[in-house]
């Protein structure tokens, strides 16, 4: 049984569409009752920002399926402005939702995986978690929490057989883009409002250019079929990959040049 957070769009429903598809039995969970599920899934509602959402969910899953081998900690959302334009508040929510939430749901889940002394637990993580974005900062930071977070939860786990893997998408057309938030002083009167909003509109472009999310299911499907999984899975295009792969060999100055150049920040 596979629990998949975050379904309602994107790769979350993506990934349980298609795991239901291989003839897993597929909990997907939404924020709010969301209407039908997809052909296999079975609805939950569960909010990652609240403590009781998902003692509740959890409780709702145990009752129907009586065990859970895996879980895939998708739920996330993206808030966009300059760091200075960011209020405390606003990179509260950032984390409460990517870092937190997705705390929240492996504290729930652990007993029951070490209990069996089998599973797996898929963190999604990005390449912004390696590789931080201009105005991006603190999804950045999220991301850059989960590889920390997953890393030490996966040499914490190994003698109790269970596995911890991220995937880490670079550019893909999914809900985030449309639902990406800006910070409240993001505005006009910002005095990084053209760069940023240049810079986003550049990554919005970016992600809406490459619709097939078919390759993150594809790295989901192995790591479920791996008893032994690695600890990362980026899933981008060969030149993303590439500069996550050179970015720590890099001169600074060359590697800030190279994204700043990316997002069109030219000074």
């Amino acid at each position: 049984m596979v629990l998949v957070t975050g379904t309602s769009t994107g790769f979350g429903r993506v990934i349980a569409a298609g795991l239901a598809a291989d003839g897993y039995r597929v909990f997907g969970t939404t924020r709010a009752d969301a209407g039908p599920a997809d052909a296999g899934v079975t609805r939950v509602v569960l909010d990652v920002t609240r403590d009781d959402s998902v003692a509740q969910a959890l409780a709702v899953v145990l009752e129907a399926a009586g065990r859970i081998d895996a879980v895939v900690n998708n739920a996330g959302m993206g808030i966009a402005g300059a760091i200075e334009d960011t209020t405390v508040v606003e990179a509260q929510a950032q984390f409460d939702t990517n870092f937190f939430g997705l705390h929240r749901v492996c504290r729930a889940v652990l007993p029951h995986l070490r209990a069996r002394g089998a599973g797996h637990i898929i963190n999604m993580s990005s390449l912004a978690g390696q590789v931080p974005l201009p105005f991006q900062g603190f999804y950045s930071a999220s991301k850059f929490a989960i590889e920390a977070y997953s890393e030490s939860l996966r040499m914490e786990l190994r003698a109790h057989g269970v596995a911890v893997s991220m995937v880490e998408p670079g550019d893909f057309a999914t809900g985030f883009t449309a639902n990406r938030r800006m910070t409240a002083a993001s505005g006009p009167g910002s005095p990084y409002h053209e760069a940023c909003r240049g810079a986003i509109e550049r990554m919005a472009r970016d992600e809406l250019a490459n619709r097939d999310l078919s390759p993150v299911l594809g790295v989901v499907r192995r790591i479920l079929r791996t008893s032994r999984p690695a600890l990362r899975y980026p899933c981008a295009t060969f030149v993303q990959r590439a500069f996550v792969a050179v970015r720590p060999f890099l001169p600074q100055p060359l590697a800030e040049f190279a994204i700043r150049d990316t997002y069109g920040l030219r000074s």
